[in-house]
């Protein structure tokens, strides 16, 4: 399992890529989806509402159980992931991918965000 160098994790398991005109793609990892399992429906926050870093924003429910989705930062999201809504399992198939979950204008990021290998350490304890 290998995590893209060029995102940043946060220690709840979710990613975040940089920020292109000031808005960035959220997704889960692989570690967190292949802990989940067979995702079978996702609840994503909606267009325009507020999300804040570190806080519930939606959730995600596989065949073993349900699982909170938390937002790594804190701005108001411009797009949600409508093949995802459709199709969950693109969450287990492509987490990095197509299985994407939502884009933030971010107006605030915390300070405990993980590169690629700080988070490779924190998944192997």
């Amino acid at each position: 399992m290998s995590n893209p160098q060029n995102l940043r994790y946060s220690k709840e398991h979710e990613w975040l890529s940089a920020a292109e005109d000031g808005v960035s793609v959220i997704g889960i990892t692989e570690h967190a989806a292949n802990a989940l399992g067979d995702v079978v429906f996702v609840q994503l926050p909606e267009t325009g509402s507020t999300v804040t870093a570190g806080e519930t924003c939606g959730e995600l429910e596989s065949t073993k159980s349900v699982s909170d989705l938390y937002c790594p930062v804190t701005g108001e999201v411009t797009e949600v992931n409508e093949d995802v809504v459709s199709d969950p399992s693109l969450v287990n198939s492509a987490p990095f991918e197509g299985g994407w979950l939502f884009k933030v204008r971010v107006t605030g990021e915390p300070d405990d965000l993980l590169s690629a290998d700080e988070y490779a350490r924190f998944i192997a304890g």
